[in-house]
């Protein structure tokens, strides 16, 4: 092969993306401190586990792990920063199940592997219809009963028009034949006081910000939309109790960028299984409402792919709007 064509052809591959690492430097890899970019503000959840995840694989690299909060575009920028980044596998994202709604409503682009090098789902947990201690909805029966004899005036919480939160009260709505209106906030303790004082008649939140409240009895628990009763909640009813087949587990998943060479990609998944076997990692996790839910990279890839299906489908049945 002349120069030229040699050039052209290496020139060629750079384009593509098809970058990869030396045998010998995935051989003795991680040679220098790795990062996590979490897409969400410090002292969330993401950011709390990103943070325990990266201490206990840290000993084990014998390097550091930092972590880094990037909240634009909706964590879309950390995400793309990895994305884009060189396939090393030096600097991973914490992505959350609002990633796979972002990209059914066409904020984020998603195809495969060429997204991402999927490595683990970490953790998971339900959504939660809850209510203050002393409103007068009973049960999640009951709201869905009020909401149908007043179309469109029963309110409930969201953080914005097309986030995963509008996309799950839609799927609740559409299935129970009920109209209930959504209320977007930015913040949660404005959605709180709201819902506090009768303003807003529920709130839709995460187990991981709800379940306080309700075991602080601030709030009751209408329904939980795991498949089955919550180990962590085994009290609350499930949605699919009153709606047959309706359900779902939020999550957090880690990935690196596309085109991560195998043996890196196995070596990050063995660490964070083994990370989140840890007796005190399960116990914090619990502490926030989470179970570990560790996958294969495949696994991982390909239950994106199906919400996003799944979100496509309620988006066009409900004619959803997004901000």
């Amino acid at each position: 092969m002349d120069m030229t064509r040699r050039r052209a052809l290496a020139l060629a591959t750079a384009l593509a993306g098809n970058y990869a690492l030396p045998a010998g430097a995935q051989q003795n890899w991680p040679q220098r401190s790795l990062r996590i970019l979490v897409g969400t503000s410090p002292g969330g959840s993401p950011d709390i586990i990103g943070r325990l995840l990266a201490d206990k694989m840290a000993d084990r690299f014998g390097q550091s792990i930092t972590v880094e909060n990037n909240t634009g575009g909706g964590g879309g920028i950390a995400a793309s920063m990895v994305t884009n980044g060189p396939p090393d596998g030096y600097s991973m994202t914490l992505l959350t199940a609002g990633w796979a709604s972002g990209a059914a409503v066409g904020k984020f682009a998603f195809d495969g592997d060429n997204t991402f090098g999927f490595l683990t789902m970490v953790c998971a947990y339900p959504f939660i219809y809850c209510v203050p201690k002393d409103s007068p909805i009973q049960s999640f029966p009951d709201m869905l009963a009020r909401a149908k004899a007043n179309p469109g005036k029963m309110t409930y919480v969201i953080t914005s028009l097309g986030s995963i939160y509008h996309l799950i009260g839609s799927w609740v709505g559409s299935k129970a034949g009920v109209e209930m209106v959504p209320v977007p906030y930015r913040g949660s303790a404005a959605a709180v006081t709201d819902v506090m004082t009768g303003r807003v008649d529920v709130m839709l939140d995460t187990a991981t910000s709800g379940f306080p409240r309700v075991t602080s009895g601030q709030f009751r628990a209408l329904a939980v939309t795991s498949p089955t009763r919550y180990p962590l909640m085994p009290g609350a009813p499930t949605v699919a109790e009153t709606l047959p087949g309706l359900h779902y587990m939020s999550w957090l998943g880690m990935a690196a960028a596309p085109r991560t060479p195998r043996p890196i990609v196995d070596r990050l998944n063995a660490e964070l299984h083994r990370a989140l076997a840890i007796p005190e990692v399960q116990a914090k996790l619990k502490e926030g409402g989470n179970i570990a839910t560790p996958t294969t990279p495949e696994a991982m890839r390909q239950q994106i792919a199906d919400e996003i299906v799944t979100w496509k489908q309620i988006i066009a049945a409900n004619n959803i709007k997004v901000n």
